[in-house]
């Protein structure tokens, strides 16, 4: 069963996907690196796929979180690639909260 937060990535990821990056909010950067990761996580079980995509999404992902303070999804992508594959599954719901939660923040 698909979960809520698992629709809300691929719907937010799709919305942001084709957009110029110059144009992207931080957030915005952040939920497509988080999208990058998952589209490798969901079809791949590792982030190779993701690499593919969009290389630099892991640092990003680290460095955009920090600079938001979005410490869940910080710590997350602070962790080095093996162990980033071996926990995806277990702090996505977390990140994706997070995420959504700051979303929410930014257009009130």
């Amino acid at each position: 069963m698909v979960t809520s937060n698992e629709d809300w990535i691929i719907d937010a990821g799709d919305a942001i996907v084709g957009r110029d990056v110059a144009s992207l909010t931080p957030l915005e950067r952040l939920i497509y690196c988080v999208w990058v990761a998952d589209y490798g996580m969901q079809n791949a079980g590792d982030l190779t796929a993701a690499f593919d995509l969009y290389g630099p999404f892991h640092e990003e992902a680290l460095q955009l979180s920090r600079e938001l303070g979005l410490n869940v999804t910080h710590a997350a992508f602070a962790l080095a690639r093996a162990d980033l594959e071996q926990q995806y599954f277990q702090r996505f719901d977390a990140i994706c909260d997070e995420l959504r939660g700051a979303g929410r923040r930014s257009i009130a």
